[in-house]
């Protein structure tokens, strides 16, 4: 069986679909979350991964089309899942803007390499300086919305504005975010970035 018809099974009930899935996943979701987390935490955020995957299985949808393999891919879909996980545990931690930069750095291209990773960090920490201070409006919905992945509503409701004020708020931290990060990013041969 392939991942798709094992948590279609999983979906229908079936346990051991769940047994094999976790067979085939759990070691390269292990090393991903270790980037992320404490090593004695990965076990347990793994077996609330496994446990999510459980109950989310009858949402799961494979990819409509061959040519799109990402839109459904179990192996996105699971990690997805472990990062909201891992995202879940660290939140209840400790500051979420300390953490943010393991959670994205964990799955950028020189994950492993301790230089590349001390300048991610810091690229990382301009574009979260270019939000403004801590407590600014954009600053604020970037970390509800994207650090601690609350859905628009509660971050409308936490913040006490309406659910297009926190999109705007949201679609402008991402602006200048982005115009940060392309201010580090390296210049190519003849002077373009």
């Amino acid at each position: 069986m392939d991942d798709d018809e094992l948590i279609a099974a999983m979906a229908g009930g079936d346990d051991a679909a769940l047994r094999e899935l976790f067979t085939r996943h759990a070691p390269w979701l292990a090393h991903r979350l270790r980037a992320i987390l404490p090593a004695a935490e990965v076990e347990d955020v793994l077996q609330e991964t496994f446990l999510a995957v459980w109950r989310g299985s009858r949402g799961y949808h494979p990819a409509a089309t061959a040519g799109a393999p990402e839109a459904g891919s179990a192996g996105g879909w699971l990690w997805g899942i472990a990062r909201r996980q891992a995202a879940l545990w660290l939140r209840q931690r400790g500051p979420a803007t300390q953490l943010l930069p393991v959670l994205v750095l964990a799955d950028g291209p020189h994950a492993g390499d301790p230089v590349e990773l001390a300048l991610a960090r810091a690229e990382l920490a301009a574009a979260v300086g270019a939000l403004g201070p801590e407590g600014s409006a954009e600053r604020e919905a970037w970390r509800l919305m994207y650090v601690e992945d609350r859905p628009v509503a509660e971050v409308a409701e936490l913040m006490g504005v309406p659910e297009g004020t926190v999109k705007s708020r949201a679609h402008r931290a991402r602006q200048l975010m982005r115009a940060a990060l392309r201010r580090h990013e390296p210049m190519r041969e003849g002077g373009g970035r």
